[in-house]
């Protein structure tokens, strides 16, 4: 029996194998405005055979977008447009398959070029906007020093996150997470490499936990009961003086009592650069911590690419479900290749059943080994 295509429950929501599609950002809307790009994209992973489909971080309010391509959340306009999104892609998902966002404040890592256009600051000038910290730092090398938050916007910003899960929930997501990890807002806050302030939202972890905590309950009172709730959090920020694992255990558990349902470890960017890949499934042991002493459903990602070694991950109990990333846009199919590979009989969409073992000749020139199998 695979674990990796046996259900798992979190909170109220049934996902039906533990391979997410972990979000990736597309910098492809249209002020905060899914496109067609995100049409097709959502609707080719919804047949990808995953069973948790998350998109990508999504501003809860204009400043908190990356980059002028990022989508959002703030708005009638953005939200009609990710519905048309997400009814598309229900249309010809595969049986079962649940489909979550995940929101995002960049702070100060906000008002930055496209990728492929160099990714450096923007300036207002060039039509950038307003970097928001909760200290006055700059992201890195070459970044200007970000507005110091005050207690005003911490509030604006924290409602933003409310208001962001009530719309996701009108689309009709099945799942919400908060990106609380990789040098967004919250984990600005919660990093004491960020975080340099000495009143209520600074100081030891447990102020330096506050944004965090208080966003997370304003996701809670906003979300229906029928939505899992969660966030992405950092297991260790890899720079000395910058939180370690004991941080994301007391984080995750804190998380867990505000009545959320799973947490994501991953790990590092608090600081351009921030993130070694330390060798394959690197996040794992970090994750599996997380899930030991909080008890919460946890998932993780980080160079995890073969369906045998997701299998290992999860047959060993270090976590509950298996985040693919680059692996999935290199194999939009990565969920049915895993399962041939299991001996996992999917329910493939019918147009596509006669790429199916046994169905397509060419099955035994592009996949030998797992058609002499399945011929065995």
């Amino acid at each position: 029996m695979s674990i990796l295509f046996s259900p798992l429950d979190i909170g109220p929501v049934q996902v039906p194998n533990r391979i997410a599609v972990a979000p990736m950002c597309m910098y492809s809307a249209d002020d905060g405005c899914a496109t067609d790009w995100h049409l097709q994209h959502m609707m080719s992973l919804a047949m990808s055979g995953c069973g948790a489909i998350i998109m990508e971080a999504t501003g809860v309010s204009p400043e908190g977008r990356l980059t002028p391509g990022c989508l959002g959340l703030w708005s009638d306009a953005n939200e009609r447009a990710l519905e048309r999104v997400i009814t598309a892609a229900r249309k010809v998902a595969m049986p079962g398959v649940k489909f979550g966002i995940q929101l995002a404040h960049a702070g100060r890592k906000a008002s930055a070029a496209l990728p492929w256009k160099g990714g450096k600051p923007i300036s207002p000038a060039e039509g950038g906007w307003r970097r928001l910290a909760p200290s006055p730092l700059p992201f890195g090398d070459g970044w200007p020093a970000p507005e110091q938050i005050d207690e005003a916007e911490i509030e604006r910003i924290i409602k933003a996150y409310g208001e962001a899960t009530r719309r996701a929930a009108r689309i009709g997501f099945d799942i919400v997470e908060a990106h609380a990890a990789h040098g967004g807002l919250p984990h600005q806050f919660f990093s004491p490499i960020a975080n340099q302030r000495n009143d209520a939202w600074g100081g030891d972890q447990k102020g330096r936990m506050r944004f965090t905590i208080e966003m997370a309950a304003s996701m809670k009172a906003a979300a229906p009961d029928n939505i899992a709730l969660g966030a992405r959090i950092n297991g260790t920020d890899y720079i000395d003086g910058g939180l370690v694992l004991d941080d994301a255990i007391a984080q995750a558990a804190e998380l867990k009592r505000q009545g959320l349902h799973f947490v994501c470890v991953s790990g590092g960017n608090i600081v351009p650069g921030g993130r070694p890949v330390t060798g394959v499934a690197f996040n794992v042991p970090n994750a599996s911590r997380v899930k030991q002493e909080t008890g919460l459903v946890t998932r993780t990602a980080g160079l995890i690419y073969d369906a045998m070694q997701a299998e290992e991950i999860l047959q060993r109990g270090d976590v509950d479900q298996i985040a693919i990333a680059r692996g999935v846009l290199d194999d939009p199919r990565w969920g049915w290749h895993a399962a041939e590979k299991m001996g996992v009989k999917l329910e493939m969409p019918k147009p596509y059943v006669r790429v199916g073992l046994g169905q397509w000749a060419g099955a035994k020139l592009v996949r030998p080994s797992v058609e002499a199998k399945a011929q065995s």
